[in-house]
């Protein structure tokens, strides 16, 4: 399954520090001087305690925060030179979200959930509802299409996140800590569904404070107090050390 450009990395993040400024004199330095480039096809968790800025690395990747400084490529796209209406385009063609709160529309469907993000990009509605099956389809929620979030267990709507997520066929496939509201057995399902789409080509980042759910990706990258402390990839690991 090919994504995005032929060539690159998904994600290149070049020096990136992101300052809070809380009043006049304090400021929080949420992420310090981080790089990290993701390629095409990985697998890759990114784990942490609170406060170590995983999750305000995670805002940065999915184009819903900027850098204070250094620069962040998203499929060789620079996105400082982007402005917000062109932001929010990029964000729907290139990134597919997936939430710890699952944020589906409650009184639709699972299928025209789906269906959102083709509906935004101006597809007809019968290639948007061809391609919203064939979504759920993939996901085992196929035979769920016309309930509600409201009928549906945690693990069903989380499938159906999942659904949405990919139902564009966007470059990165960003998930944040979407195992956080579900039990073991709804935990596994999903996992396995992040299993199968690596397998397929997809480029997968998982956001996750634990440790046997990052230890499913193929890389794991840790973060303390805003740096990277370890970059893992199966077969073998770098520490890094600032």
């Amino acid at each position: 399954m090919s994504n995005g450009r032929a060539h690159g990395p998904v994600i290149r993040v070049d020096h990136v520090s992101r300052v809070y400024e809380i009043g006049s004199e304090v400021a929080v330095r949420a992420l310090d001087d981080v790089s990290l480039e993701i390629e095409r096809g990985q697998y890759v968790a990114i784990i942490g305690s609170s406060g170590g800025g995983k999750s305000t690395l995670m805002h940065i990747i999915g184009c819903l925060d900027a850098p204070t400084s250094g620069r962040y490529l998203l499929d060789g796209t620079d996105v400082r030179e982007i402005d917000e209406d062109g932001l929010s385009d990029l964000r729907n063609r290139k990134i597919g979200f997936i939430f710890q709160s699952f944020n589906l529309v409650p009184r639709t469907s699972a299928l025209a959930n789906v269906e959102l993000p083709l509906a935004y990009a101006g597809l007809p509605r019968a290639e948007r509802r061809r391609r919203a099956m064939r979504a759920l389809e993939a996901v085992g929620m196929g035979d769920r299409a016309g309930h509600l979030p409201s009928e549906l267990s945690g693990g069903q709507q989380q499938r159906t996140a999942v659904a949405r997520a990919i139902v564009a066929n966007p470059a990165l496939i960003l998930a944040d800590e979407p195992t956080g509201n579900l039990d073991s057995h709804s935990t596994e399902e999903v996992l396995r569904i992040f299993d199968d789409l690596h397998a397929h080509g997809r480029t997968v980042v998982l956001i996750t404070h634990e440790d046997n759910v990052a230890e499913r990706a193929q890389r794991i990258i840790r973060l303390a107090d805003g740096r990277i402390t370890h970059d893992e990839l199966r077969g073998g690991a770098t520490e890094v050390v600032r």
